[in-house]
C-alpha cells in the first residue's frame, strides 16, 4: 500500500511558494515601473512626506503657470508703453521745430503727425492680452479709452474735445477778442484796464504793473474786478521811460507787455509816441499809450491767451480725476500778491491777496473728520490759525487719502479725491470757506469734464460739469487706488504682485492730452496772428511733453512693472530649487531601486526553485520509497 500524494493546495509549503510567486510579480512590477507599489497602502511610512511633497509640487506648477501669464501681460503693456514713449518723442521732435508754415486747414505738418499719432496711441491703449484690455484697471473686459474720432469730434449726442476747445477758446478771448479786459480813458490824461468780471476762471489776469513814466501815477492791480491805471498827470514821460504789465494767462503761465516811450519816428514796435506837438500835450501820449497798450493786450490775447486757453481746455477735458475747485478773490485793497500755497488761512499778512479770516476755534469737517483752529501749538487735526493754505490742503489730503495731492495752481484751488461721491467738506466759519472760493457748503467733488456755464461763451463766467453732455474719453475703472493694485496675483505662498495699468494715470493720460491739443488745434492759414499761435502752443507742447520734477513718467510705470517681473524671477528660482528638493523626497519615499529589485528578485527565484524540487520530491513519495 502506498502513501497518499501531498495535497499541494493546503500544504505550508504551497503557501508558501505562493507568497513567493506573489513577492516576485510585486518586484516585477517595480522592476518594470521604478515605484514601490501601485497603491498608497504598499508604499510604506514615508509615503505621508511624498503625499505632502506632492501638493507642494501642484501648487508650484500652478504658480508656474501664473508666473508665465502675467509675464506675457507684463510683456505686452511694456511694449505697449514702449510705443507711446515713441509716439511721444516723436510728436515732441515736431513741435520743438521751428519751421510754422501752415496748410490750407490752418495746421503744420507736425500737427498733422500729432493727430495721426493721436489715433496711434488710442489703439495702443486699448491692447488686449486674450480678453483682458490691459489698461482699464479693474474693468479688464472693457474697452480702455473710447474711439479717436469719438474723443475728438464727439458723438450724435456727445461732444468732443474739439467743441470743448472752441468754447473756451471764445471764453477766453471775449466778445471783443481783448482777452476778457475792458480798456478805457477815464480821463484824457489817463488809462485803465480791467478784468471784465470778478472771479471768472476765463481771460488775461492782471498781475503786477511797474512803471518808469516820469510824473505818472500808477494805481492798482487792485479792486473787484481787478484793474489798474496810468495817470500821466498831464506830464509827458521822458524818452526811453517804460510802463510794464504782468498778466497770468488760464493755464498757469505769465506773460509781460512792455511799452517805452519814444520820440522816434516811425514809432518802434513795442513802444508809444511822445506827443511833439506845439505846443506840446501830454493828452495826446496818454492817447497813444493806449492804443499801443490795446494792440499790445490784443496780440497776447490772439496768440499765447490762445495757446494756454487750447491747453487748458485739454485738461477740462481729459483731467478727469475727481475735484473740487475753488477759485479765490483777490480783495485786497492794496496791489494783490498771486495766491500761492503760503497764503495763510488767517490773512493777518499784509502781503496775502485774501484775507480768509479764520480764527481760533472755527472748524472745518472733512468726510466726518474735523479739523479745529487753534492760536498756535497745533496737533494731530488742528490747524494753527497762522498756517498756509498748503498745510490745509495736506490735512486735508491726509483725510481723503486721495492718490493725487491736492494742488494751488493759476489762483485756483483744486481738492483732490479719489472717490468724488464720498468728498464732503463743511464749516463752522462759511466766510473764510467762500473766501478760498468754495461759496457752496458743503463743499463736494465734481466729475470733469468741465464746460463753458452758459451761451454765448465769450460772456459765460463759470466752468460747469459737463460729464452728461461730454464724451468720456477713458472707459476703464476709474475707481480709488493705485492702477497697479487693479490686477493682483499670488505667485508663490506669500507673495504676490501687482501689475495693473489705467490709461488715465497722469503719465499716460498728459501725454494723450498734449497730443491731443497740438493735433486738433487749427487756425486760420491767413490769419494776422497764425504763425504766432501756433509757436506758442508748440512752445507749450514741447514742454508739457517733458518730464517735469514730481511728475510721473512712462517709464516710471515701466519700472513697476519690472519689479513685478523682478518678483516673480526670484520666486520662480526659489520654486524650481524646491521642485528639486520636493521630488528628491518622493522619489526616495516611493521609487524601487532596480538594483535592490534585481537582487531580490534573484534570491527569491532560488528559493523558489529549491520549493519546486522539495515538492517535486515530495509529490513522489511513496511507502515503498519510504521504507
Amino acid at each position: 500500500m502506498s502513501i497518499s500524494s501531498i495535497n499541494y493546495s493546503s500544504s505550508v509549503l504551497g503557501s508558501q511558494i505562493r507568497n513567493i510567486n506573489q513577492q516576485l510579480t510585486d518586484l516585477s512590477t517595480q522592476l518594470s515601473t521604478g515605484k514601490l507599489s501601485q497603491n498608497y497602502s504598499g508604499m510604506g511610512t514615508n509615503e505621508g512626506f511624498a503625499i505632502a511633497g506632492r501638493a507642494q509640487l501642484s501648487n508650484i506648477a500652478a504658480y508656474t503657470d501664473t508666473i508665465t501669464n502675467v509675464n506675457v501681460n507684463i510683456n505686452l503693456a511694456n511694449t505697449a508703453l514702449q510705443s507711446l514713449t515713441t509716439i511721444r518723442n516723436t510728436v515732441q521732435t515736431g513741435s520743438a521745430s521751428t519751421a510754422q508754415d501752415l496748410n490750407v486747414n490752418g495746421q503744420t505738418v507736425a500737427q498733422n503727425t500729432a493727430a495721426a499719432q493721436f489715433g496711434s496711441m488710442v489703439g495702443v491703449l486699448n491692447t488686449q492680452s486674450g480678453n483682458r484690455y490691459l489698461f482699464s484697471g479693474t474693468a479688464y473686459n472693457t474697452q480702455s479709452v473710447a474711439n479717436a474720432g469719438d474723443i475728438i469730434n464727439g458723438t450724435t449726442t456727445q461732444a468732443g474735445f474739439k467743441t470743448v476747445m472752441a468754447e473756451r477758446q471764445a471764453a477766453d478771448l471775449g466778445a471783443n477778442g481783448m482777452g476778457r479786459l475792458v480798456q478805457t480813458q477815464p480821463t484824457p490824461s489817463s488809462v485803465q484796464v480791467s478784468e471784465d468780471v470778478a472771479g471768472s476762471p476765463f481771460g488775461l489776469k492782471l498781475s503786477a504793473v511797474s512803471s518808469t513814466l516820469t510824473g505818472a501815477t500808477i494805481t492798482g492791480p487792485s479792486g473787484s474786478p481787478v484793474s489798474f491805471s496810468v495817470d500821466l498827470n498831464g506830464v509827458n514821460p521822458n524818452n526811453g521811460d517804460k510802463l510794464s504789465v504782468q498778466f497770468t494767462l488760464p493755464d498757469g503761465s505769465t506773460e509781460q507787455i512792455d511799452l517805452t516811450a519814444s520820440t522816434a519816428t516811425p514809432t518802434p514796435l513795442g513802444s508809444f509816441a511822445i506827443d511833439a506837438s506845439t505846443p506840446v500835450n501830454p493828452n495826446n501820449t496818454a492817447t497813444n499809450l493806449n492804443t499801443a497798450l490795446n494792440t499790445a493786450i490784443a496780440k497776447l490775447a490772439n496768440t499765447s491767451l490762445v495757446a494756454a486757453s487750447a491747453v487748458v481746455a485739454g485738461d477740462n477735458f481729459f483731467n478727469t480725476a475727481s475735484s473740487a475747485i475753488g477759485t479765490p478773490v483777490n480783495n485786497q485793497a492794496a496791489i494783490p500778491a498771486p495766491i500761492t500755497g503760503a497764503t495763510t488761512l488767517s490773512g493777518a499778512s499784509p502781503s496775502d491777496s485774501i484775507s480768509p479770516g479764520f480764527v481760533a476755534g472755527d472748524t472745518i469737517t472733512v468726510n466726518g473728520t474735523t479739523l479745529t483752529f487753534v492760536a498756535s501749538g497745533a496737533t494731530g487735526n488742528q490747524l494753527n490759525v497762522g498756517d498756509s493754505i498748503q498745510t490745509l490742503m495736506s490735512k486735508i489730503d491726509a483725510i481723503t487719502g486721495t492718490s493725487k495731492p491736492s494742488t494751488l495752481h493759476g489762483g485756483s484751488i483744486t481738492i483732490n479725491t479719489d472717490d468724488a461721491a464720498s468728498l464732503n467738506i463743511t464749516t463752522s466759519n462759511t466766510g473764510a470757506l467762500s473766501a478760498l472760493g468754495f461759496s457752496s457748503t458743503p463743499v463736494t467733488a465734481t466729475q470733469p469734464p468741465l464746460r463753458v456755464g452758459s451761451s454765448p461763451a465769450s460772456s459765460a463766467t463759470t466752468l460747469v460739469n459737463g460729464s452728461a453732455n461730454t464724451v468720456k474719453w477713458y472707459t476703464g475703472n476709474d475707481g480709488p487706488g493705485s492702477p497697479r493694485s487693479t490686477a493682483m496675483a499670488r505667485v508663490d505662498d506669500s507673495v504676490t504682485v501687482q501689475y495693473g495699468a489705467q490709461a488715465d494715470e497722469d503719465a499716460i493720460r498728459k501725454q494723450l492730452q498734449a497730443i491731443a491739443v497740438f493735433g486738433t488745434f487749427s487756425t486760420s492759414p491767413t490769419g494776422q496772428y497764425a504763425g504766432d499761435q501756433v509757436a506758442a502752443l508748440s512752445l507749450r507742447t514741447t514742454q508739457a511733453l517733458t518730464k517735469q520734477p514730481g511728475e510721473q513718467r512712462l517709464e516710471d510705470i515701466q519700472t513697476d512693472l519690472a519689479m513685478a517681473q523682478n518678483t516673480m524671477k526670484d520666486a520662480g528660482t526659489r520654486q524650481t530649487q524646491a521642485k528639486a528638493q520636493l521630488q528628491s523626497i518622493i522619489d526616495q519615499a516611493e521609487s524601487a531601486s532596480p538594483d535592490q529589485v534585481a537582487s531580490e528578485i534573484l534570491a527569491l527565484q532560488n528559493a523558489l526553485q529549491a520549493s519546486y524540487q522539495v515538492t517535486s520530491n515530495l509529490s513522489q513519495l511513496s511507502l515503498v520509497k519510504f521504507l
